[in-house]
């Protein structure tokens, strides 16, 4: 007869040897789903638009957002419009390409926009875009 009073020699625990593939696997997974926001200016609320054409090219283009509380912003960092032309003037001679992207808020007061244009002529910033919100 056998004798089941003896416990047998299985022993019972969690298989850890993969945990490390495990967190890898999903620290790679977040690092490719994760978008990250560039720029934090908040509040623009952009103009509609019935086309719009997308500009291919990222690496050219320097944004500027005018809000509708008459600041305006180069690149996330607050700026008077003053600063616009040595700004853009600089950053023109380094990157001749260089695409300005405007992103005015609706409620912006027209005349601080033209300034701003203006301020941009004077760095012959010629390449703007306007930027608007697609029409849904």
């Amino acid at each position: 007869m056998a004798d089941f009073s003896k416990k047998s020699g299985v022993h019972t625990s969690i298989p850890t040897g993969s945990m490390a593939d495990i967190a890898f696997l999903l620290l790679i997974f977040f690092m490719v789903t994760t978008v990250f926001v560039r720029y934090r200016v908040t509040g623009i609320v952009l103009p509609r638009a019935e086309k719009v054409e997308e500009i291919k090219t990222r690496r050219h283009i320097s944004y500027v957002w005018i809000s509708a509380d008459r600041k305006v912003y180069i690149d996330d960092k607050i700026a008077q419009v003053n600063q616009v032309a040595p700004i853009f003037y600089e950053r023109r001679v380094q990157n001749p390409r260089l695409i300005v992207s405007l992103k005015c808020d609706t409620r912006a007061p027209y005349g601080l926009v033209s300034q701003v244009i203006e301020e941009l002529r004077k760095a012959d910033a010629l390449r703007v875009n306007f930027a608007t919100d697609r029409e849904r």
